[in-house]
């Protein structure tokens, strides 16, 4: 195929989206929406890749996806995904990329931030990004567990995918709980997330917090590679993916 191949960042409130990964039955994905709209800017059909695939609910400020198209300055396709786009998936830069870039299989990092409200106050205006969470957390003891779960292991314990054949094996380089007020923000960063992963830590570690299990069970989670020994995935909407580092 001819052309240039292109390197995409862009933002979105994942709300009402289905997740990325565009789906034959619905143009209610991210993915869909934006091809859709770069199809319409170039006159043919353009694919893109994602760095990953964030489910139903979550959301992005720097979710990074690779296509190759016809060429075109970048600012001026840039402006008009700007002006074509729903308002709730934000264009943020595009640029030339090296024709080998692909967005998912060149990521060397990702970093997710989960945002919890630990108050029983009302939070109406960020509801949508943020997980309420009332009960009182023992955060010392989810730093303990934070410590535990990162390093080189096999998650396979915290996916949500029964039937998950590759390899298992992540290195999860940060784990860091940031209280600013009644905020809660714990931040992930790995050289890649397994289906759902982000969110069974998060749950995981919610559970540590409230004293329903202990930091010292984590080695044995590992171990068994059973999903139902690891914490309640948590909600959709407190994730988002912040960042996608590159060579």
């Amino acid at each position: 195929m001819g052309g240039r191949t292109y390197r995409l960042t862009v933002s979105y409130d994942g709300t009402r989206y289905r997740g990325w990964q565009r789906l034959p039955d619905a143009d209610l994905t991210v993915q869909g929406k934006i091809e859709a709209t770069l199809t319409k800017i170039f006159s043919e059909p353009i694919e893109i890749s994602g760095s990953g695939r964030t489910d139903a609910g979550v959301h992005a400020s720097g979710q990074v996806a690779s296509f190759r198209a016809p060429e075109r300055e970048p600012s001026q396709v840039l402006s008009e995904l700007r002006r074509l786009l729903p308002a709730d998936i934000g264009a943020e830069a595009l640029e030339f990329a090296p024709d080998r870039f692909h967005a998912r299989l060149c990521a060397t990092e990702k970093t997710y931030v989960y945002r919890i409200w630990n108050s029983e106050a009302p939070d109406v205006f960020e509801r949508r990004y943020r997980l309420q969470f009332p009960q009182k957390l023992d955060l010392d003891a989810m730093r303990r567990g934070a410590e535990l779960l990162t390093g080189t292991h096999d998650f396979l314990a915290f996916c949500s995918n029964k039937h998950f054949k590759k390899s298992s094996v992540r290195t999860l380089r940060r784990a860091e709980l940031v209280q600013s007020g009644d905020e809660l923000q714990i931040i992930l960063s790995a050289d890649g997330f397994l289906y759902n992963m982000a969110r069974i830590l998060v749950g995981t570690l919610l559970e540590i917090g409230t004293g329903r299990r202990k930091p010292e069970e984590i080695p044995a989670i590992f171990e068994s590679r059973v999903r139902e020994n690891a914490g309640e995935t948590a909600p959709a909407k407190g994730l988002c993916l912040t960042e996608v580092r590159y060579e």
